[in-house]
């Protein structure tokens, strides 16, 4: 938020520990206010690192945010289960206990910003400032109201964040990546190989005989796993969506033309206009220049380059009124014809004098036009107002035990009968059931509940709920052998072609590495020889795969390997291996640097801040940690 953070945030070192110390900061500004993140409160201490505190509030309002962060990336909500397999929990004290520990070592080390630093760093900040560069304290003041945040807390955490920030620089600053590790990488990364290759097919395996039955048992015993039946799960479920229960045709003519009345911008274009702008210092010097102006004395471009305004900042744009923010030079500039020049503004950023260039007539659509449209808008958002009564009808007569069939007929709604459904959302046949809404929520509700249960309703991402019966369970179970037979025949046949083809492959790599030609063995077997050129680490090329060439580059030079390829296996010999020459202070030895620099900052940061949770103490009361969260973790 200041300069002096954004400075730091351009540099690695300081993306280093904004990433580690801030994420939850961040966060937390944007969801819940400033003044909300930081507030301690009066709740018991979940724990201390040394002598400072970390409170239950603390907690709840950072694990909150990290909650909404991850809800909104994955775009669905997260069950209680959900969030504590990634970790969450752990995540936020991780990130509380770094600040406190860093707080902590300030303190101790007796680091004060001062009140001039912190001032300026106010002043530069460009958020707080006008058009004219200059600190604007209504800017100022207007940006804590909106974070909810009085000065002196803003100030108090400023400070505090750029101690931290200067801690972690002094620990982690000038680091030098030594010329070895350069080298190393450059190798690794330079390098590059030839090999000539030939790759065994299945048909060089020869016909595989038929498997005895106890072959076929031995092998599916040892893959019993691969041939294990779900569970099944057969459901109800009344799902009530606003687009389903809202009634076009029950809106009246005058509620449609009404709300027309009331939105006519939103059935056409509004109206636009390019507009200038000059900014003055004061009123007078603004009417003197508009004066000059109407009397043909001087030309409006010609005080706009008197007052240093260039092209490019002489025009606004071409906008719509609820385009510009200033509401003042947005009521000035919708009131002059085209050509026209305004009398001064007082605007929110200083005095100015507005023309109007250009002006592009609005249109709007014919009531007749939109009418369909208006009445479905109308009908769902009144649909959506009656969602939580429509609930609460159906919650009551859920509770007195009546079926979700029989309140579906009552209502005029329709059950969605699910026969089988797994875990991951899919039937007997493999593929995803079409009929389960919101599946990534619905799905794993439905394997938490149990026959007969009494389940509350799901929320829907577009306002409505789904009630959900669970009426049989078929267990996971490994099928019986004679049910799977064909596909444990197929697999036993792989098998054994994989072996063959592996067994050949370590008897060609062997005769190639006393003395055989590459030529000989793809003779040998009936297939073609391949070359591969330029080949790099993790890449694939031509047939190889990634994995073929990383055992390419894990083989000597002049010496054969063997790989397997998907059905296939590869046979390779390596024929060449260059590394252009290391150059020190190239262009790739400073993007190396720049790299493992960061790397090498972020070791020793998190090594130092160890050091100090381990020398200051550490303490955390699980159980408050369970109510500062809710629930049991």
């Amino acid at each position: 938020m200041l300069q002096g953070i954004r400075n730091a945030s351009q540099h690695w070192l300081g993306k280093i520990v904004l990433t580690i110390i801030f994420t939850l900061l961040i966060a937390g500004v944007g969801i819940f206010g400033v003044e909300e993140f930081f507030r301690g409160g009066a709740s018991n201490k979940v724990a201390t690192v040394g002598s400072t505190p970390i409170t239950a509030e603390q907690v709840r309002q950072a694990y909150q945010n990290q909650l909404q962060r991850y809800q909104t990336q994955l775009k669905r909500p997260l069950t209680p289960d959900q969030a504590r397999m990634l970790g969450l929990d752990r995540q936020v004290m991780s990130q509380l206990i770094t600040e406190a520990a860093l707080d902590q070592k300030t303190h101790d080390l007796g680091l004060v910003v001062p009140d001039s630093a912190v001032i300026k760093a106010i002043h530069e900040e460009k958020s707080f400032q006008n058009a004219q560069g200059q600190f604007e304290p209504q800017l100022f003041y207007q940006t804590l109201q909106r974070a909810g945040l009085n000065e002196g807390m803003f100030v108090r955490e400023q400070r505090s964040v750029i101690a931290r920030l200067q801690l972690a620089e002094a620990v982690s600053s000038d680091l030098h990546v030594p010329v070895a590790m350069r080298e190393a990488v450059h190798r690794y990364t330079t390098e590059r190989r030839a090999a000539a290759y030939l790759m065994l097919t299945p048909s060089v395996a020869g016909q595989i005989p038929e498997p005895t039955d106890d072959e076929l048992k031995t092998w599916y015993e040892a893959n019993k796993s691969g041939f294990r039946a779900p569970e099944f799960r057969a459901v109800n479920l009344l799902v009530v969506e606003p687009e389903a229960m809202a009634k076009p045709d029950a809106i009246t003519e005058a509620d449609a033309r009404a709300a027309y009345a009331l939105n006519k911008d939103r059935y056409g274009a509004p109206e636009k206009r390019t507009i200038q702008q000059i900014v003055f210092p004061d009123p007078a010097a603004a009417e003197a220049a508009r004066k000059a102006i109407t009397e043909g004395a001087k030309t409006f471009e010609a005080v706009a380059t008197e007052r240093g305004t260039d092209d490019k900042d002489l025009t606004l744009g071409t906008l719509t009124k609820s385009e510009l923010f200033d509401k003042a030079v947005a009521d000035a500039a919708f009131a002059l014809p085209e050509g026209g020049v305004s009398q001064p503004v007082q605007g929110r950023f200083g005095t100015v004098l507005l023309r109007v260039t250009k002006i592009e007539p609005g249109t709007v659509k014919p009531f007749e036009a939109v009418e369909g449209e208006i009445r479905k808008g109308l009908a769902l958002a009144r649909a959506r107002d009656a969602m939580e009564t429509t609930r609460d009808a159906i919650e009551d007569q859920r509770a007195g035990a009546k079926p979700l069939a029989d309140i579906a007929a009552e209502r005029g709604l329709k059950i969605v009968s699910v026969k089988a459904v797994d875990v991951n959302g899919k039937g007997p046949d493999g593929q995803r059931v079409a009929d389960i809404p919101d599946p990534d929520t619905t799905v794993p509700a439905l394997f938490r509940a149990e026959i007969g249960g009494d389940n509350e309703p799901l929320r829907t991402k577009t306002g409505g709920y789904v009630w959900y019966d669970v009426t049989g369970i078929d267990a996971a179970h490994d099928k019986p052998l004679d049910e799977v037979k064909d596909g444990v025949k197929a697999g036993w046949t792989a098998t054994e072609i994989a072996k063959r083809l592996q067994a050949k492959g370590r008897e060609l790599v062997e005769k190639i590495n006393k003395g055989e030609t590459m030529e000989a063995a793809a003779q040998e077997v009936g297939v073609n020889l391949q070359e591969a050129q330029d080949l790099a680490r993790n890449q694939a090329k031509d047939m190889l795969k990634p994995d073929d060439v990383n055992l390419i580059f894990a083989t000597p030079v002049g010496k054969a390997g063997t790989a397997a390829a998907g059905d296939s296996r590869a046979v390779f010999k390596v024929t060449a291996a260059t590394v252009p020459a290391f150059v020190a202070d190239s262009p790739s030895d400073k993007q190396i640097t720049q790299s493992f620099q960061a790397a090498l900052a972020d070791d020793v940061l998190s090594q130092y801040i160890s050091e100090v949770q381990k020398n200051a103490g550490v303490k955390v009361d699980p159980a408050a940690l369970r109510r500062a969260i809710g629930g049991e973790y």
